[in-house]
């Protein structure tokens, strides 16, 4: 659910995951990791932050709560 949001806002914004983690200051394949694992809170508010979109549409389970953004 995560990890594709995070996908999706990629796609809307013509980037990349590894772009992201970048610019976020992330280690490689951080991101990805989040597919099986919860990411820390502190983590989520800078991708939150880098596509200026709340945490909670991150979390979201409804992919049309993050399109609207």
């Amino acid at each position: 659910m995560i990890l594709d949001n995070i996908k999706r806002l990629c796609r809307e914004r013509k980037t990349n995951i590894t772009n992201l983690e970048k610019e976020v200051g992330l280690g490689f394949g951080t991101v990805y990791k989040w597919g099986k694992v919860s990411p820390s809170v502190d983590n989520l508010k800078l991708v939150a932050d880098y596509f200026n979109v709340t945490v909670d549409k991150l979390l979201s389970d409804d992919g049309n709560t993050v399109d609207g953004c």
